[in-house]
């Protein structure tokens, strides 16, 4: 998983893959596997990579 998440960086806009009702996210910061993304609905979320694989949107 965590050669997926290393990719994004901020300013990008992902999505949880599990939590579908935080909607659209942009990724603030990438430092040693933690990603830390302020969702619309869910606010600012540290997110784990090693245990989460974040989707990328490129089209929002």
């Amino acid at each position: 998983m965590d050669d997926l998440n290393s990719m994004l960086e901020p300013g990008m806009i992902v999505r949880h893959p599990d939590r579908p009702d935080w909607g659209l996210g942009q990724v603030q910061s990438n430092v040693k596997g933690k990603i830390t993304v302020n969702f619309r609905e869910e606010g600012k979320v540290v997110i784990d990579g090693a245990h989460v694989s974040l989707i990328p949107v490129f089209d929002a």
